[in-house]
């Protein structure tokens, strides 16, 4: 659309089509797109609405394939009964209409608010309309209200739930990068010495990973990869940064490999301690270590989130250690990252109460974190992912845990 308003007295278009170059390969064929698209559709008609509006990036992508980097831009998804449009900053040029199984529009910053103008195009005014509420800002939802005005009903909640339950393209894609994340903890494992700084060991890591994604998934997009590798007291956190400590003999240590594959988040994550750990430190890990294998032995189908963590708890309790609990016992794969996206609806803490099905992927990791000054003081925690299958669970991860696997001799 042009504009005659430009102050400088030049038209330039608020919004526009740049299909520039072919479409890329996705990550996912067109049936699966399909059938996403699908479902969404049947959530619009159970809500008599008339169009999705989705703004994070997870549901972006879910839907188009599109994985957007915002960097304080809005973007969206919008889904009709007729269309899915992505709408997209000019910054990011072809590479959104390239990377999406629908249409594109453009969007130009010489004027104030053409990313709502866009959207308009899309929905029209007056219509009713789903949205992401726990993403849209304050701010942006006036904007949205005053540029569409209509009716809007918060849809978070269904995606959410459709996305929670995998299909088996979306499997095969996560157990491959269970099998990545274990290469990257091998690279890892292998560069532990001490005097090695922290950071040294998780670039081991994230160059493993890089590199085989690159060879096993060449169509994908290459970013977002990371490792985290934490010593001593930094081991306390779960998402704690990775420093330029030095490891020492005695350290207890956290690997942490998180290979991305087009968005898709795989994880894998030990303890393990540079030279033999005290009898203290010993059976903190050991106790950890049983938990996990607990919590593995009751992720099945029919069972529900809060009575998984239940029985978790009452070991815990048994051996006096529930108070350095430090977080819930697991949580969903897909569309997830430290940036962006989190299934709530299937975690594993008290108050959820999801019931598991087949086609969920879910982790097991408990962590207990004991502060400075306590006996076996640092933070404990094994990391698994369970494919609930249509012929029962499934470990995906391969890496071994435990003291039997992961002392390193110096």
């Amino acid at each position: 659309m042009k504009s005659p308003t430009d102050p400088t007295g030049i038209t330039r278009a608020e919004y526009f089509a740049f299909e520039n170059g072919p479409k890329a390969p996705l990550p996912f064929s067109e049936a699966e797109y399909a059938r996403r698209i699908g479902g969404l559709r049947t959530i619009l008609a159970e809500h008599d609405l008339d169009a999705a509006i989705l703004t994070s990036m997870h549901g972006v992508a879910y839907y188009s394939g599109f994985l957007y980097c915002a960097f304080g831009r809005p973007y969206a998804c919008i889904v009709t009964a007729e269309r899915l449009v992505t709408i997209s900053a000019n910054i990011d040029g072809g590479q959104p209409w390239r990377r999406s199984v629908g249409e594109n529009i453009v969007y130009t910053d010489w004027k104030r608010d053409n990313f709502w103008r866009a959207v308009r195009e899309v929905t029209g005014r007056g219509r009713r309309c789903g949205i992401e509420a726990d993403h849209l800002t304050l701010l942006q939802m006036g904007k949205l209200r005053e540029f569409l005005g209509g009716e809007t009903l918060d849809i978070a909640g269904a995606t959410m739930a459709q996305r929670m339950v995998k299909s088996p393209e979306e499997i095969a894609l996560i157990r491959d990068g269970a099998r990545i994340a274990d290469l990257g903890g091998a690279a890892m494992r292998e560069a532990i010495r001490p005097g090695i700084r922290e950071i040294d060991v998780a670039m081991a890591g994230r160059d493993a990973m890089e590199a085989e994604i690159a060879r096993a998934h060449p169509d994908s997009e290459l970013r977002d990869t990371w490792a985290w590798f934490q010593s001593g007291p930094n081991t306390d956190g779960a998402h704690n940064p990775v420093t330029t400590r030095r490891l020492e003999m005695g350290d207890i240590l956290s690997l942490n490999a998180f290979p991305m594959i087009s968005g898709y988040y795989t994880a894998l994550e030990r303890t393990l301690f540079l030279g033999e750990p005290d009898a203290a430190s010993l059976a903190i890990w050991e106790a950890n270590v049983a938990a996990h294998e607990l919590g593995l032995s009751i992720i099945r189908e029919g069972a529900r989130c809060c009575d998984i963590c239940a029985e978790i708890n009452a070991f815990f309790v048994g051996r006096d250690l529930l108070r350095y609990r430090s977080f819930g016992y697991g949580h969903s794969f897909g569309l997830l990252s430290h940036h962006y996206g989190r299934e709530a609806g299937l975690e594993l803490r008290e108050d959820i109460d999801t019931v598991l099905v087949p086609g969920m992927v879910i982790s097991m990791e408990p962590m207990l974190t004991l502060p400075e000054g306590t006996p076996g003081a640092g933070g404990y925690r094994e990391h698994d992912i369970v494919v609930l299958g249509a012929d029962g669970p499934e470990n995906v991860t391969g890496f071994p845990f435990g003291p039997a696997h992961n002392v390193i001799a110096a």
